[in-house]
């Protein structure tokens, strides 16, 4: 089995890296190797959006919520991970119209929302970015250790050697051609994971003695669902690989098309492992201690399964961290204006060292990915409300600060101190928790709204609907 995975791995990355080389633009320039400007179609962007944001983290947070919580943890979590998509479609028309030479979210908000605005949603687009690189390294690791006994350092190392070989040499463009394939080939492994394990024989000793489903009360199941929602929605849309998409579609229309078709695949997707979490509770699998119902249900198969995955694994994740690479430096480029193409190949695998060490250190990196969450969703609607010609620098400054009290205040209510609020929004336990979030969201939307209508920014910018 460990040559066998040895040798799977190695195929599949090398032919990552085929594919990525051949993506290289004949246009040798800074703005095409970060924006693929106006060059893919609905097809091309709807796979693209299902490669990059379904990563190794499909194969353990939706199964665990479909086997702790339910159906409805399971929809929310599809919902929240498919909405973002729909927003870039809903806002592309205006941003792309008042910034037709754009790169990232952060011009948008220099010239809505100023200076200070921009320097925010960089800094948590970076943090967001790097928090989600790690996981995805840490993830294949784990993975490939747990499946085939292969070192977690080995699966590390391949996939961002691989990744970087082609992101620091075709820029996003080699990024958008794999992820076609990336997507192609994860989306049959899923049908052909999910299909053998739905209707086929149990691999799992325990099948003998099947349990029910745990009896989750709605409201409960509401509250992580909502969790969720907002949580993915409001990270994602800080995600800049997702954003120099919107500017790499051929016009509206693509990128509409293209948001429409990797929402919907995303949510079949999540749907599906999210059913395989609830089917390994219902045939009495042992879960495991932290339970990973998805590979409860492998790690008793054949030999052709468990490749399977772990081919499915590197697929999901080299498809994440191909385009977090490219975001990244776009987002690096961006904000240091007159940087060289060769600077920014560089910062790409600078960029990459401190994340490889963190990942081979194979720890859990999920209170910081909530953390950095929140601070997202303390943001996300001050920073896309600059499409409203009302807005003011003013405003979205304002709603920040109070998305950020907002989050804090439901702890320091309940707890009775200022240091229980900021315990409770840093999630002992990295456990997600509604009332941080739904604070956040609530008190900045309400303090935006309040200060664009009572103190507009007479200079602002049109933008049209």
């Amino acid at each position: 089995m460990l040559v066998t995975a040895l040798i799977a791995m190695m195929v599949a990355l090398m032919v990552f890296v085929w594919v990525g080389l051949r993506g290289r633009s004949s246009k040798d320039s800074l703005d095409d190797y970060l924006t693929a400007r106006g060059s893919q179609n609905a097809s091309a962007l709807g796979l693209s959006f299902v490669a990059s944001g379904l990563g190794a983290w499909i194969l353990f947070a939706p199964p665990e919520l479909g086997a702790f919580v339910g159906p409805v943890a399971v929809a929310g979590y599809a919902v929240g991970a498919a909405l973002p998509f729909l927003v870039f479609a809903a806002f592309g028309g205006s941003i792309r119209r008042m910034l037709p030479e754009g790169r990232s979210l952060g011009e948008f908000a220099q010239v809505r929302l100023g200076t200070p605005v921009r320097r925010w949603v960089a800094s948590i687009s970076a943090l967001y970015m790097l928090c989600f690189l790690t996981a995805e390294l840490t993830a294949v690791g784990a993975i490939t250790q747990m499946l085939s006994g292969v070192p977690a350092w080995v699966a590390v190392m391949g996939v961002t050697v691989a990744t970087l070989i082609y992101t620091t040499w075709g820029g996003l463009r080699a990024s958008l051609l794999t992820d076609r394939w990336q997507a192609w080939l994860l989306l049959a492994l899923l049908v052909l994971i999910g299909f053998t394990l739905f209707s086929g024989p149990s691999f799992t000793p325990q099948a003998a003695n099947p349990k029910p489903l745990p009896s989750v009360p709605t409201g409960a199941a509401l509250s992580v669902a909502l969790t969720l929602v907002i949580a993915v929605t409001a990270a994602n849309l800080f995600h800049q690989g997702y954003w120099q998409r919107l500017w790499a579609a051929q016009d509206l229309r693509a990128l509409k098309s293209g948001a429409l078709l990797g929402a919907v695949l995303t949510v079949a997707a999540i749907a599906t492992v999210g059913g395989l979490g609830m089917m390994a509770v219902t045939r009495g699998a042992e879960l495991g201690q932290p339970p990973v119902p998805f590979f409860a249900l492998v790690s008793g198969g054949p030999v052709w399964l468990k490749i399977s995955t772990l081919v499915l694994a590197l697929a999901l994740v080299a498809s994440s961290v191909d385009t977090l690479q490219s975001g990244l430096a776009s987002l690096i480029v961006t904000e240091g204006h007159s940087t060289s193409m060769r600077a920014a190949r560089w910062i790409t695998v600078i960029l990459m060292v401190p994340v490889v060490l963190v990942a081979l250190q194979g720890i859990s990196v999920l209170r910081l990915f909530l953390i950095a969450d929140l601070l997202c969703a303390t943001a996300v609607v001050p920073v896309l409300l600059g499409a409203w010609r009302r807005m003011s620098s003013t405003a979205a400054i304002g709603g920040s600060v109070a998305g950020l009290a907002g989050a804090v205040l439901p702890g320091w209510i309940q707890g009775g101190s200022l240091g229980a609020g900021l315990m409770a929004a840093s999630f002992p336990g990295s456990v997600p928790t509604l009332w941080p979030f739904l604070g956040a969201l609530v008190a900045s939307t309400v303090v935006t709204l309040a200060l664009a209508w009572a103190w507009p920014d007479p200079q602002a910018r049109v933008v049209s609907a």
